[in-house]
């Protein structure tokens, strides 16, 4: 996969699709293209292989819609950050109209045993539309007692966290985790050989 998934809830990942959101000289946008946000949606069950290839088509006729459809879906994952971690409530109403505009391109359809939305046509902003009633869903979620964002001061990603004791620290143990806990061996190291 090319996109990280650590955060327990896919909307939360795509939070994730900045790196080093906290370090505006190394901040790393990863949906640099339609086709990226295309990809994201595919790794992330949100599009089917077969909706993929229509709007990368799509995309193809019409390259400067998809780039704004692309700024689209980076301005909802901005916005949900800014509610979420800034409680930034301009953020949350302006992804309140998001989802109104998601929600009249759709239907809501019984399928099986439970109720679903389903678009009326496969057009380049779908992505945006499927990600915006994600985002809403993931806003409404009953543990976001659980939300925590990587305590290295550089990341910035964002994850549930789950653990029994509610004390994960890192996005990944391996990455931030493993970085952090050198940095500090490191300082504890030098503070002993300089003293007398």
């Amino acid at each position: 996969m090319r996109f990280g998934h650590i955060a327990g809830d896919r909307m939360l990942d795509l939070v994730n699709t900045v790196a080093w959101r906290l370090d505006g000289r190394d901040r790393t946008e990863h949906l640099k293209t339609f086709s990226d946000v295309v990809d994201w949606c595919v790794e992330s069950d949100l599009i089917s292989a077969a909706e993929a290839a229509a709007l990368r088509d799509l995309a193809g006729r019409d390259d400067a819609r998809a780039e704004r459809e692309r700024q689209r879906v980076v301005d909802a994952r901005e916005r949900v950050y800014a509610a979420l971690f800034e409680d930034d409530p301009g953020a949350a109403a302006d992804l309140a109209g998001m989802y109104r505009a998601a929600i009249a391109a759709a239907e809501l359809v019984r399928t099986d045993d439970r109720w679903q939305w389903r678009d009326r046509e496969t057009d380049l902003r779908l992505p945006r539309d499927r990600i915006v009633r994600g985002l809403v869903a993931l806003i409404q979620r009953d543990d976001l007692d659980r939300l925590h964002q990587c305590e290295d001061a550089r990341c910035g990603w964002v994850y549930l966290d789950t653990s029994p004791r509610r004390n994960r620290r890192w996005c990944n143990t391996k990455d931030c985790g493993d970085r952090n806990r050198a940095r500090t061996y490191y300082a504890r190291q030098k503070a002993k050989s300089s003293r007398p």
